[in-house]
């Protein structure tokens, strides 16, 4: 089989291509250019202009179409007019910040609670674009290839409602992992390296679905050998269970070998650079069991050893950009008050 990855040399693309090629596949990699990518054929171009490598995509005639960088309705288009007549099926990463759940989390949808766990026909969103353009803008900075008009839902429905190609859509969880550009495990890590002896967990109880970055991969590799697909279909991915965030972090520090305390705190003692915004009750908790039934998908690294590869990353790699924060002065105040 022979298979395009479009922006195949970033966080997620590598793994994909390394499962497809050990699989025997045939691999062609759509990329800007600016790595080398040893043992598959590159195509050179630009997301935001994918219609002008019209003519390479068809030269190397892909079976399919795996785009891990669809972040618009604009990307879903042009995605959809310059494949039609190339290829029948297309494999497409979304996200669970989707479904209605993470507009109540924002605070941007009024109403309940959404009931968990989110299944591919849960409530979507009503309010789209609920990232302000300050948060595109800083997210533009990690990822180059993000549309300004970042949203799932559209890009979505634009795939779904093509009656020609058939289209595998994958919602994706928290992915974290080594070359992880949100630097997900860093808060704790550099707490933990900096010797802190205590660290505050915010929004505690907080569950949200995570994935490791090769578990990950070989979700979006299974769906693209789903070579009987003739119909869309929607899949969540991620762990099988998830996590609160306390939970989460004592897995991080028992791998770490880190023996502090980990503190919790109500909102009003918290330091102002660790409040989450929006409604932390609202729970972000996918049901993956469609794909597992389906596809066969389970995890293949157990998450002690994702964590310690994890980890090990990020004491090695360079800080380079952290969206975070760190204020230890502030911490030490509030957790002296809490002890008060």
């Amino acid at each position: 089989m022979r298979v395009l990855l479009i922006g195949g040399s970033g966080f997620i693309g590598p793994h994909v291509a390394a499962e497809l090629a050990k699989q025997g596949h045939e691999l062609a990699i759509f990329h800007r250019g600016r790595v080398a990518i040893p043992h598959h054929r590159s195509i050179h171009g630009e997301r935001s202009r994918l219609a002008a490598s019209r003519d390479a995509i068809a030269a190397f005639a892909p079976d399919v179409v795996v785009d891990l960088i669809t972040s618009s309705e604009r990307h879903a288009t042009d995605l959809i007019a310059t494949m039609r007549g190339i290829t029948r099926r297309l494999v497409v990463l979304s996200s669970m910040d989707v479904y209605r759940a993470c507009g109540v989390l924002h605070g941007f949808e009024p109403g309940p609670l959404e009931p968990l766990p989110l299944t591919e026909k849960s409530p979507l969103r009503t309010k789209l674009q609920t990232y302000p353009p300050k948060q595109i803008a800083m997210l533009q900075q990690v990822f180059g290839w993000l549309d300004a008009e970042y949203d799932k839902i559209p890009a979505e429905r634009a795939l779904l409602a093509d009656g020609e190609l058939a289209v595998t859509i994958l919602r994706l969880p928290m992915v974290y992992g080594p070359g992880d550009a949100l630097r997900r495990l860093h808060p704790l890590v550099k707490r933990i390296d900096d010797g802190r002896n205590a660290i505050i967990v915010p929004v505690a109880p907080w569950r949200a679905s995570k994935g490791y970055v090769e578990d990950v991969a070989f979700a979006i590799a299974l769906a693209a050998q789903d070579t009987g697909r003739t119909k869309s279909v929607v899949y969540n991915v991620g762990e099988r269970d998830a996590l609160s965030e306390l939970e989460w972090a004592e897995f991080v520090a028992q791998v770490a070998g880190w023996r502090g305390e980990l503190v919790t705190l109500p909102e009003e003692l918290m330091p102002p650079h660790l409040r989450v915004p929006g409604n932390a009750l609202q729970d972000w908790v996918a049901d993956t069991s469609r794909i597992r039934r389906e596809l066969g998908f389970a995890e293949r690294v157990s998450r002690d050893e994702a964590l310690r590869r994890t980890i090990a990353w990020e004491r090695s790699a360079p800080v380079g950009f952290v969206p975070h924060r760190f204020d230890y002065p502030a911490e030490d105040l509030a957790i002296a008050r809490r002890n008060a």
